[in-house]
């Protein structure tokens, strides 16, 4: 891998199944007694978060810490950005507490990239949102749960539906599905694909019915109504109508289609409650991967080039031997 992660469309197949092969390895300890492995040991990792998320930002400091690396959790309200400290000055000093990863979310989009590549620090840098543009780790835990459940994922169908046009996950999804052989399906309103989606590599819809029984995997969006200043939907009941997913459309699913949503959830608008805790969904699946999926990254990023967790290394005895 690189020296930063910054969006899902800088991974090459190869990086991103080795991603995955390693989150496979640090995935199995999840059950096991003794979840810490010493790989980062004298590492520090600073999670700096100008936007607030308390799932990223809790699954960030869990992957860090089981891999024994200091944490350092900044957070842009209350701190000397509020007071005026540009990015630039706050880089310099994480630079001069040894940070050795940042792991920023942002509300503008292209701030991580700034940061890595403004020349402000010899950090690595790792985007954990940036504004609507990606969240490259989150497209990351939700292919390694497709595989977890789908195998390789070489002409799947993988259909993404909702906020197309405020979400990061959507297009880091497109790019990094895309690139492990799936054929993506983006289904919206009209109002809600961004200028330039044609671009993406992906096929479009605005029938959520039509593209259902075809569908692998059904990833189910947020609306922000947060980031609209304008009405993109003539009411909660009508886009619920047309693009929630209900009992009625989880009907249409083939028998092996799995159910996800990057949360947090709206239930009762893109998807209702009886489906969101279905046998279908694997929801509450992705939060624990994406810890996997997170140390996965912060290792290869830090640590080394190839998956270097064994399986036997669950015991005190045995994590010395696989630093």
């Amino acid at each position: 891998m690189k020296k930063h992660l910054l969006s899902a469309g800088d991974l090459t197949r190869d990086d991103a199944e080795l991603v995955l092969a390693t989150a496979a390895e640090m995935r199995a300890l999840a059950d096991r007694p003794i979840k810490k492995l010493p790989a980062l040991r004298g590492r520090t990792v600073v999670n700096m978060f100008f936007e607030d998320s308390t799932r990223t930002r809790m699954s960030f400091e869990a992957a860090a810490k089981r891999l024994s690396a200091d944490v350092i959790n900044f957070a842009a309200k209350g701190s000397s950005l509020s007071k005026g400290e540009s990015l630039k000055d706050t880089a310099l000093t994480l630079e001069a507490m040894g940070a050795d990863a940042v792991v920023v979310r942002h509300w503008a989009s292209g701030a991580p990239h700034n940061l890595a590549n403004a020349g402000w620090s010899t950090s690595s840098v790792v985007n954990a949102g940036d504004g609507t543009h990606e969240h490259p780790t989150q497209a990351l835990l939700d292919a390694f749960t497709m595989t977890r459940h789908l195998g390789d994922l070489d002409g799947r169908r993988i259909a993404i539906v909702g906020d197309v046009l405020h979400s990061r996950v959507a297009r880091s999804n497109a790019l990094l599905l895309q690139t492990l052989g799936a054929e993506v399906t983006l289904v919206a309103p009209p109002t809600l694909f961004p200028l330039g989606v044609e671009t993406w590599g992906v096929q479009t819809s605005y029938d959520l019915d039509a593209v259902l029984p075809k569908a692998d995997a059904v990833m189910m969006l947020r609306v922000q109504r947060e980031r609209m200043n304008a009405s993109y939907f003539p009411s909660v009941r009508e886009y619920s109508r047309r693009y929630g997913l209900d009992a009625r459309r989880m009907g249409a699913l083939q028998d092996h289609t799995i159910v996800m949503h990057p949360g947090p959830m709206i239930r009762g608008m893109e998807i209702t409650a009886d489906v969101a805790d279905s046998e279908r969904s694997v929801i509450v699946e992705q939060v624990t991967n994406g810890v996997a999926v997170r140390m996965a990254v912060l290792y290869l990023l830090l640590g080394g080039s190839e998956p270097a967790v064994s399986t036997s290394s669950t015991n005190e005895g045995d994590e010395e031997n696989n630093a």
